[in-house]
């Protein structure tokens, strides 16, 4: 069954390139920390420079630092406000059709201009991370919010291509932070990290061969004739290996942020072990993954400065919409993205209706 774009089309590139170009990242890393300590971050980042002019070519690396220039400019006028709308205006670059068709000419397959997309998108979130960052700390932190460290940010390799994301406060405090290092202890670690991963792959893989989900719900007609319990078998399959697929594409950057003395996003809860519609979404915010990495960023971005739970309810509400409708317009701002978001907006609305109708004190009485 290779209906799943995503598994797919990661798994081709992880075989061709990106696999060793990590394992690469990886040598870089080992050797900064043993001899170059001081200059690891630095060292990091001409790799990932190296690494993205090697997959995306020139073009694309230009591309990838006007993007961070602008970003960066945009950011010394210290407003929030104006560094969204930068944002916005260069990840809505991506959907215009004249330009799309100028950079798939860069390519000679429809495959190295998805890439490109791919990492743009993903890098729109780190030089939002670090421009807004920039904003909040004024400059009191200039030497740690320089543009050389905006470059080390954003060509960071390992989470270069898909995420997950780490903000740049987080970033910068933990790749400063000079720790005793065991080239033993890490050797451990990785051992233990890649038997982790390849069976976490394997049974992805299994799940692909044997389970056949994405071919089921593509067609129609197989879906119209099954009960409903089949029904929810097959959308509890499909979400088991959505599960699955992120254990293995955010565990293996994961893993090279260990190596390099970083603290990784926490790898996903199972999402059978939740049964409230809001903590589902508390959890995926607070772990910054399932819908790849956006969700943690729309939360400390755009969620909390809005005023979220400590809002009114009209405000809570706005926070909220706010979120989804930029998680929607992150992926591609499709029709069936919004109708996506509108749902599980209401649905949160509903179930937080319904806690605080029964926490009314009559109600509380009669339980």
């Amino acid at each position: 069954d290779s209906l799943d774009f995503e598994w797919s089309y990661w798994i081709d590139w992880g075989r061709e390139h990106i696999l060793w170009l990590l394992v690469g990242h990886l040598l870089v890393s080992q050797m900064s920390r043993l001899f170059l300590e001081k200059y690891k971050p630095w060292c990091l980042m001409v790799y990932g420079m190296v690494a993205c002019w090697f997959l995306l070519g020139i073009k694309g690396l230009a591309v990838i630092f006007l993007h961070a220039v602008t970003s960066f400019a945009v950011a010394q006028f210290k407003m929030p406000v104006l560094t969204w709308i930068c944002s916005l205006a260069l990840l809505s670059t991506l959907r215009i059709p004249a330009v799309e068709e100028a950079k798939r000419k860069w390519y000679d397959t429809e495959n190295e201009y998805y890439l490109l997309l791919f990492t743009l998108s993903i890098r729109c979130l780190f030089y939002t991370s670090f421009s807004l960052e920039y904003c909040w700390h004024g400059s009191t932190q200039k030497s740690s919010h320089s543009f050389l460290w905006m470059l080390a940010y954003v060509f960071y390799y390992p989470v270069f291509h898909n995420g997950p994301l780490m903000n740049f406060d987080e970033f910068s405090k933990q790749m400063r932070r000079q720790e005793t290092f065991s080239l033993k202890t890490n050797f451990g670690i990785l051992i233990m990290g890649v038997i982790r991963i390849f069976f976490w792959w394997l049974l992805a893989e299994l799940m692909i061969h044997l389970m056949y989900i994405h071919a089921i719900y593509s067609t129609s007609p197989p879906l119209e004739t099954v009960s409903y319990w089949a029904l929810g078998g097959l959308a509890l399959a499909q979400v088991q290996f959505f599960y699955v697929k992120y254990l293995v594409l955010y565990g293996v950057p994961g893993l090279l942020l260990r190596m390099d003395g970083l603290k990784p996003p926490a790898l996903p809860c199972c999402v059978s072990r939740m049964h409230s519609f809001t903590k589902m979404w508390r959890s995926i915010f607070m772990k910054a993954l399932i819908t790849r990495c956006v969700c943690h960023f729309t939360y400390r971005y755009i969620y909390i400065p809005m005023g979220g739970s400590q809002a009114s309810t009209l405000g809570m509400l706005f926070s909220s919409a706010l979120t989804f409708a930029f998680v929607s317009y992150w992926h591609g701002g499709q029709s069936y993205l919004w109708y996506w978001g509108t749902f599980n907006w209401l649905g949160l609305i509903a179930e937080n209706s319904i806690r605080r109708l029964f926490c009314a004190p009559p109600l509380q009485h009669l339980t």
